[in-house]
């Protein structure tokens, strides 16, 4: 009998491995999405009520930069995984560190508060990407049966996000705010134990070592150099913004700012990089202008995606109506409505873009990009009539908000599984690794957007509440109809890459 781990038979008739995996990532999100729906409540609740106080600007600064850091730190964390420690490692640290943070996070003072999520963007760091991978690695025939792997996988994801907010948003908001931390560290200790019981039986030793050879990721020259000058360059252009008072590096919302402008000319400098310095060639020229566009695009989607966990997130505390006959529920709880309609809706857009694709009619990338984006710009019009009712002094209901979450999942379902894919079929061989990296970078950048765009979320400007939204109904529309207006060129560049 063979003790091959990809070979075994478990969960669903996959490998046994996949039971350990599933677990982890469910626990770990219940910890991860828990706190995330009570972060900016938490840092705007008065004092008196538990919470730091926080104007709404300086919230959803640190919130930005909070959801930018996770996915910044993806890179230094496979880097980690692939050079040092090896994925198994580096998912057990990870999980320790992420613990260690709720926990943190669960003293009530102001210092621990920003440790604590410190920790918790290390921890994720660590253990998001490298978990990832290990599931691939299960299936080293990269099949179907690989495609439902996953797919099973982030019903895992999607599982721990949609009980996450709804236990440790009760007791957060109904006792205390940091029994409700506390309680998204047990959820990773949880997960944690049963990894590491698990793990050894069903994993075998996939993922025990580092992973420093690539057969498909080369290190191209003169690549250090242009990292020294564009780090230069960004220092000094910073500097130069403080001086003159552009930005100002010693608060919340200077510093998230700060990020956003570093982010901006990376990505910039980088693709400039490429097509003057990168030794493509035509072809290879116009893949990679496809692949500016998508990850601007994607910037673009979770710039407005990510106003759950913040504006949208303080809307449902301040302007919603939440009675359920007498008993009010608690504003954390809208935040399980993404995930309830990501594990009810996936199986349905998977059914049909395979019934799309037997009749040759399954949109390409840039298609469904726009489609993601219209459905985004069409979510926050229903926000926009949410906030007319509350300049006329009327409380919207939860409706508003649970129709824009679907139209929102929507869009994430036609723009989600196919970016990073894509991004990744399109890159010159060469630059895999790097076209990775970047996706991951302009995901970061749409998340500190979003924290930026909710500081504006003025409760003292209600008035002013339907512009914000209309602003987003436009961006995203606008957006939206740019990759379907160029979908025909798009897809010329792109060859024959689906």
């Amino acid at each position: 009998m063979s003790n091959d781990p990809r070979t075994s038979i478990g969960f669903f008739g996959h490998p046994k491995g996949l039971t350990t995996l599933f677990f982890t990532e469910m626990w770990e999100r219940f910890s991860y999405y828990g706190m995330r729906a009570l972060l900016i409540l938490f840092m705007t609740a008065a004092a008196s009520e538990g919470g730091l106080g926080f104007s709404d600007s300086k919230a959803a600064a640190v919130y930005g930069l909070y959801t930018c850091g996770v996915y910044l730190l993806a890179l230094p964390g496979g880097w980690i995984a692939d050079r040092i420690v090896g994925q198994r490692n580096a998912i057990w640290y990870g999980g320790i560190i992420i613990a260690l943070g709720h926990f943190v996070l669960a003293a009530p003072m102001e210092w621990t508060f920003y440790i604590g999520l410190i920790l918790i963007v290390v921890g994720t760091g660590l253990l998001k990407p490298n978990i990832s991978t290990i599931v691939g690695e299960l299936y080293p025939d990269k099949g179907a049966r690989r495609d439902a792997g996953f797919s099973i996988f982030y019903m895992g994801i999607n599982l721990g996000a949609f009980l996450g907010p709804l236990l440790c948003g009760y007791f957060a908001e109904n006792v205390n705010w940091h029994l409700g931390f506390a309680l998204a560290g047990i959820g990773m200790v949880l997960g944690l134990i049963q990894y590491k019981l698990t793990g050894p039986s069903t994993l075998g030793k996939i993922g025990t070592e580092p992973n420093i050879k690539s057969d498909e990721v080369q290190t191209t020259g003169g690549n250090n150099g242009m990292a020294i000058g564009l780090a230069v360059l960004t220092v000094v252009a910073l500097g130069v913004m403080h001086s003159m008072g552009v930005i100002d590096l010693l608060t919340a919302e200077g510093l998230a700012e700060a990020v956003s402008y570093i982010i901006a000319i990376v990505i910039a400098f980088y693709f400039a990089y490429l097509m003057i310095a990168g030794g493509l060639n035509l072809n290879e020229k116009k893949r990679i202008i496809v692949i500016f566009l998508l990850v601007l695009g994607a910037a673009v989607f979770w710039s407005g995606f990510e106003q759950a966990g913040s504006a949208l997130n303080l809307f449902a505390e301040r302007y919603t109506d939440r009675l359920i006959g007498t008993w009010e529920m608690p504003a954390s709880w809208l935040q399980s409505v993404n995930s309830f309609f990501i594990i009810t809706l996936a199986p349905l857009f998977g059914a049909l873009w395979i019934r799309l694709a037997q009749r040759n009619l399954n949109p390409r990338t840039p298609l469904k990009f726009g489609l993601g984006l219209i459905f985004l710009g069409l979510g926050f019009l229903v926000m926009y009539y949410a906030a007319q009712l509350v300049t006329e002094g009327t409380k919207a209901g939860m409706f508003f908000l649970i129709f824009t979450y679907f139209l929102h999942t929507a869009g994430e379902l036609c723009l989600s599984p196919v970016g990073l894919s894509t991004t990744t079929k399109l890159a010159p061989k060469r630059f895999v690794g790097q076209m990775m990296g970047i996706w991951f970078v302009g995901t970061a950048f749409g998340n500190l957007i979003a924290g930026l765009v909710a500081s504006r979320f003025d409760p003292s400007q209600v008035q002013q509440m339907p512009d914000l939204f209309m602003t987003m109904v436009m961006t995203a529309v606008g957006a939206g109809l740019f990759f379907i207006a160029a979908s025909p060129i798009l897809k010329k560049w792109m060859g024959e890459v689906q």
